[in-house]
């Protein structure tokens, strides 16, 4: 088993791996790019796949709604609707499945 690596420029250990196959031309790429901004392949490979999974996380709980679909929304916070004997009957069936 590896022991992890201190990486004195953060001062973090790290104690994880993650590997991958790439095709030489995606290496290569890769390598290039990590060249032209002055940083190792590992940094540059780490930096760039965290920003995508932060990115695609924040895209994820994001919801865009078009005009006509917010302003719908804020009128049924301002106006909600009385509750009818269908949601409380939803509402009970969902308490006594969860638990709630």
């Amino acid at each position: 088993m590896a022991t992890p690596a201190l990486n004195t420029s953060r001062g973090r250990v790290r104690g994880e791996r993650l590997e991958t196959r790439v095709t030489a031309d995606q290496k290569s790429l890769i390598e290039h790019a990590a060249a032209l901004q002055g940083r190792t392949v590992t940094d540059f490979v780490l930096t760039s796949v965290q920003e995508a999974a932060r990115r695609a996380i924040e895209e994820h709980q994001r919801l865009d709604l078009t005009v006509r679909d917010s302003q719908a929304f804020v009128d049924a916070l301002i106006n909600p609707q009385p509750v009818n004997d269908r949601l409380r009957d939803t509402v009970q069936r969902y308490r006594r499945a969860t638990g709630v």
